[in-house]
């Protein structure tokens, strides 16, 4: 019986219900190794080991360690994303130095979180993705992308967010010009994430916001129409567990941001299929397979993919290296009965 390994933040939700899918498997409890002690020179699994390797959020301190000393920032503060994903390669490379056989490679993980690299992955793997602009550096760089490529309408990421942090649903007609986003600005000028979605229709506001994330590295896509139900537009998380799609959320909303935590509801996957009907749906999972090949390393990845309105086609918005968490969900214990098998099947 292999011996498993997590590496994650003790006491974490993610961490807690991977280990009760592995006492329900009947397997010894996993070793944990805290991503604080990872980026202390701590501890890290060793040959023998088979590691999961859990996000590192939802933890101020390894949050600030990813960042760096240099890089403060306040509670909630959407800043030094750029100093975190360097953060993260290294930690991730100290995991790797330690021998242990890894359920997600870093190299898929780092790809998955830089929104550049990944949109250039699936494009490149024939993967239906929404078209982007070349790389823009601030607000008015953005314009004039905007402007040449004949868009209206775009989402602007920072290139290592998560969970909608720092997102603009950017609209321009004619004078007029609306973002709806999470993003709040302080009054000391800072850039928070706040749950509530807001819309700014003062260009001042919304080119401080884009200049402000530019530094970080930002991915500009076209804007995706949505399919809907009722007066709501939704989209999908799939979580792809050894190379099938196993598990689906649909996030349904009635703005531009479908995260649930944006106090957004989980659609009715049932009527969603049958909204699709049965080839377009099949497509859809076909694609959320294509997906996970293009990360072989990983044993789950979490796919975000969206209808267009009609239905007719789809295209994939992110793919998330830990986006297994779908609360009421089987989704830990596919990926422990998965593991035999696909440990068995992998060549490293």
């Amino acid at each position: 019986m292999m011996r498993l390994a997590v590496v994650g933040n003790p006491g974490n939700r993610r961490v807690a219900l991977f280990a009760a899918a592995v006492a329900r498997a009947g397997w010894p409890a996993p070793a944990v190794y805290p991503w604080l002690d990872v980026l202390t020179g701590g501890p890290v699994p060793g040959p023998g080991e088979t590691v999961r390797i859990d996000s590192p959020g939802e933890d101020a301190e390894v949050d600030r360690l990813l960042r760096g000393a240099a890089m403060a920032a306040a509670p909630g503060e959407i800043v030094g994303g750029a100093a975190a994903y360097a953060g993260l390669g290294a930690a991730l490379d100290r995991v790797a130095a330690g021998g242990g056989w890894l359920l997600n490679a870093p190299g898929d993980i780092l790809a998955m979180s830089d929104k550049r690299r990944c949109h250039a992955l699936l494009r490149a793997a024939g993967v239906p993705v929404p078209p982007a602009l070349p790389a823009v550096d601030g607000y008015a760089s953005l314009r004039a992308a905007m402007r040449t490529a004949g868009w209206a309408r775009v989402f602007v990421k920072p290139a290592h967010g998560s969970s909608a942090s720092g997102v603009l649903a950017l609209a321009v007609a004619g004078a007029r010009i609306q973002a709806t986003t999470s993003v709040e600005v302080g009054d000391d000028g800072r850039l928070y994430n706040n749950l509530r979605v807001r819309r700014y229709e003062d260009e001042a506001t919304i080119a401080r916001i884009v200049d402000r994330l530019a530094p970080d590295g930002l991915h500009v896509e076209r804007w995706y129409p949505k399919a809907g139900l009722g007066d709501r537009v939704l989209d999908l998380r799939v979580l792809v567990v050894a190379g099938s799609p196993t598990h689906v959320v649909a996030r349904a909303s009635r703005t531009p941001l479908t995260n649930l935590h944006l106090g957004n509801s989980r659609g009715d996957v049932a009527a969603v299929r049958a909204a699709a009907g049965s080839e377009a749906w099949a497509a859809a999972m076909e694609t959320c397979a294509a997906v996970a090949r293009c990360f072989p390393g990983s044993l789950h990845v979490g796919v975000d993919l969206m209808f267009r309105s009609g239905w007719r086609e789809h295209a994939v918005a992110e793919v998330n290296a830990f986006g297994d968490l779908l609360v009421g969900l089987d989704t830990y214990d596919a990926e422990v009965a998965a593991l035999p098998a696909w440990v068995g099947s992998c060549v490293r």
